[in-house]
């Protein structure tokens, strides 16, 4: 029997679907429980590489980016507030909230993986950037954050203050790049089968079970 579900999940730290389809994506994978053997990896994708290190007014962003008014950007976030609580994720955003660039995440992110902290690391991330409020852009915080993970926090300053896993972290944007992503949450299946946006768990779930017996009669 072949239950291996080999899962990457390309994504943003601060997109709102990204937090929500991984939530939903972790709830299928726990009704799933052990008829999969699960290997997931998160990957990099930045939404706004641009962005300064001081980040950008929220409201501000979302209209200049979408080219909508403030109206239907309060209204959206209505929308992603509660699809984000039907999966049990709080999103605290307002007006006034920032987006901030996510580089340095990403790099931390590539340092958890090998470490086998990675998922720990992307919901601290994803909490206290939506949650919270933080600057994730702050590398102060960013050494919070990777203890609040598990990491050890004097490496992971060591980390922030070099170049390490930059190239990587360039590397894999490039190579999901040249596989045709171009909007995220996007979660590839064994390579072969994608999953785009923020999914809620029963189609995730339908989904995986629909390429569980399918693996089983190849």
């Amino acid at each position: 029997m072949n239950n291996a579900l080999k899962i990457d999940f390309i994504s943003d730290v601060v997109c709102p679907w990204c937090a929500i389809g991984l939530a939903g994506l972790n709830t299928a994978l726990e009704r799933i429980g052990p008829a999969a053997r699960v290997d997931l990896t998160i990957h990099p994708f930045e939404l706004n590489p641009n962005l300064p290190a001081a980040g950008q007014v929220h409201l501000e962003h979302i209209t200049e980016k979408y080219g909508i008014t403030a109206d239907q950007a309060r209204v959206n976030r209505e929308q992603i507030r509660a699809r984000a609580a039907a999966v049990g994720f709080t999103m605290n955003r307002d007006d006034d909230s920032r987006v901030y660039n996510t580089f340095d995440a990403h790099r931390l992110l590539t340092w958890a993986k090998e470490k086998n902290v990675q998922a720990e690391l992307k919901l601290v991330l994803l909490k206290a950037y939506f949650t919270d409020g933080k600057n994730i852009a702050d590398r102060d915080v960013l050494v919070q954050l990777a203890k609040g993970a598990g990491l050890d926090g004097i490496e992971a300053g060591e980390i922030l203050a070099s170049d390490r896993f930059a190239q990587d972290v360039k590397a894999e944007e490039a190579l999901w790049a040249q596989r045709g992503i171009s909007s995220v949450p996007a979660v590839v299946v064994n390579d072969r089968y994608l999953i785009s946006g923020g999914q809620p768990p029963e189609v995730f779930e339908e989904q995986l079970r629909g390429i569980l017996a399918g693996a089983d009669t190849e």
